[in-house]
């Protein structure tokens, strides 16, 4: 566990907003990584994800995933990246789903 300590105006930064996912594929020539489409109401966004090894692209389409999005764009093996998965990371890559289904684009407080 990291003993870094950051403030709540830090914390407030981040934009994290529910999403669709509503397609998937592999990254060529990687094992670990895929290619996400995210709906999120206005906008549909990639986002490279690094859990391909733990997961089949298709096991993703339908998931409600929150996503940080207020991060700088990357490439990422020449695959843009617009946003970062938030997930707990074990043997599997667990997702955070809510418990009802919330509407696209939904900000997380």
């Amino acid at each position: 566990m990291n003993n870094d300590k950051f403030d709540f105006q830090e914390f407030a930064k981040l934009d994290i907003r529910m999403g669709t996912v509503i397609e998937a594929e592999r990254v060529p020539e990687t094992n670990k990584l895929l290619k996400v489409q995210i709906d999120f109401g206005n906008e549909t966004r990639q986002v490279v994800a690094g859990f391909g090894h733990l997961h089949k692209p298709e096991e993703l389409v339908g998931k409600q995933v929150p996503v940080v999005i207020n991060i700088k764009e990357a490439n990422i093996k020449g695959v843009k990246s617009q946003g970062i998965f938030i997930a707990i990371y074990d043997d599997k890559a667990t997702f955070l789903i809510p418990e009802n289904k919330v509407k696209n684009g939904s900000k997380i407080k």
